[in-house]
């Protein structure tokens, strides 16, 4: 292993790795730093959930030529259907509709790991640390210092720029003195796949409910993968449920448009935070991911604002890098920051008032939610403008997420 690299990247999970292969093609040392061996059975990044890929985030990855081997596993979503359970109006949106060939792409967390570890394996100038953990920061105006102990040693390797990518409780942020805001939502997302008897047909379902939002996504051999909502103090009793009672659970709160659920697999369950870093840079150091915004699941938006974190965080490296300065700069350090802030804050405010919206029983709100829905369907311009930010195509988009190399 070198001493000194131009960008340490704090976490080797998805979003640790993609800005690792992101930045590849620039000519820059990299080396990532993983606690987690790829395959332990706790790589929370690596396991049996599903993603929904936004078209930006396809765009991305056909940018960084790893779009043939994804799609090749992967679910197109090409409308989704929104309904309130017990409450008049629905709203869909269509891909067709829309002038693309699907609105995203649902994809096994595992699969697309796979696909991500192989081709970071074969990457030029990066190196990988893993299981290895960062146990301190020191930050200078000329680099920042990582001590890193792994089970041989333990070392201190420089660089001119450290990214935290490593979650939302995110060890390196408070290493470097950043914040976060967090707010626990008092609920549990069940995740898991089971058998519809009618075919999804490439249809995405969100169906909001008195627990939560539950989720039905496309999924590879005409499954259908879950994430369902629920409140912290039913938690354990549902994740406890036989497979036959579960489903009739899920069946009651979800109806029969596709049909009887039958074959449930493996459930698991996480709690839902909402996190926010006070700051997203401190001296020769930045957050991207879920370091710098840990997101609902409701609209399935954290991983691709992830993605986009690390596009624009590639475009002011290579911007930078033409006019000579290094990658921890101020200039772009501040340029990361004013441009991510805008995106990150309306994800952020969009997921947390969907899920507030929704969980609110009082009549007039509930009588709001079905004229907004109807309006949703009725009203010119409101679902393109809709699917435009969902698919994470508004704004001032990075090259990788308009689909161009960054070089």
């Amino acid at each position: 292993m070198k001493q000194h690299y131009d960008i340490v990247i704090a976490g080797g999970g998805m979003i640790g790795t993609s800005a690792a292969l992101a930045l590849a093609p620039l000519g820059l040392s990299v080396c990532v730093v993983e606690a987690v061996a790829r395959k332990a059975g706790q790589q929370p990044s690596f396991d049996d959930r599903s993603t929904a890929l936004s078209r930006s985030s396809q765009r991305m990855f056909e940018a960084m030529q790893l779009w043939d081997d994804i799609v090749a596993a992967a679910t197109p979503i090409r409308s989704v259907h929104v309904s309130d359970k017990g409450r008049f109006g629905f709203s869909h949106i269509d891909a067709e509709e829309q002038g693309v060939e699907a609105l995203g792409y649902v994809v096994i967390n595992r699969v697309l790991g796979e696909v991500l570890q192989s081709e970071l394996e074969a990457a030029d100038g990066v190196d990988v640390l893993c299981p290895a953990s960062i146990e301190g920061v020191e930050l200078g105006p000329d680099r920042a210092s990582v001590t890193i102990r792994s089970a041989e040693a333990q070392e201190t390797l420089n660089c001119k720029l450290l990214v935290a990518a490593d979650g939302a409780n995110s060890s390196v942020r408070e290493m470097l003195g950043i914040s976060a805001q967090k707010r626990a939502y008092g609920q549990r997302a069940m995740i898991g796949n089971l058998q519809s008897e009618m075919s999804l047909q490439q249809r995405a379902f969100e169906r909001f409910t008195s627990q939560g939002p539950l989720a039905i996504l496309p999924i590879a051999d005409d499954r259908a993968g879950f994430v369902w909502t629920v409140s912290e103090q039913d938690a354990e009793r549902v994740l406890g449920l036989s497979d036959d009672d579960f489903l009739a659970e899920i069946q009651e709160q979800f109806g029969f448009r596709l049909g009887r659920f039958s074959r449930v697999g493996t459930r698991a369950a996480y709690p839902l935070t909402l996190s926010k870093a006070v700051r997203l840079t401190a001296t020769r150091s930045v957050l991207i991911g879920n370091s710098a915004h840990g997101l609902h699941p409701v609209a399935a938006q954290g991983f691709n604002l992830g993605l986009r974190d690390v596009a624009a965080l590639c475009d002011c490296i290579a911007d930078e890098a033409r006019t000579g300065l290094d990658a921890g700069s101020v200039q772009l350090l501040d340029r990361y920051a004013d441009w991510r802030r805008s995106d990150q804050k309306k994800l952020v405010y969009f997921t947390d008032n969907l899920v507030q919206l929704f969980a609110s029983s009082r009549p007039h709100i509930r009588t709001l939610r079905n004229i907004g829905m109807i309006g949703f369907d009725l009203i010119p311009g409101v679902r393109s403008l809709f699917a435009k930010h969902t698919m994470g195509l508004a704004g001032e988009l990075p090259r990788l997420s308009r689909g161009l190399p960054v070089r």
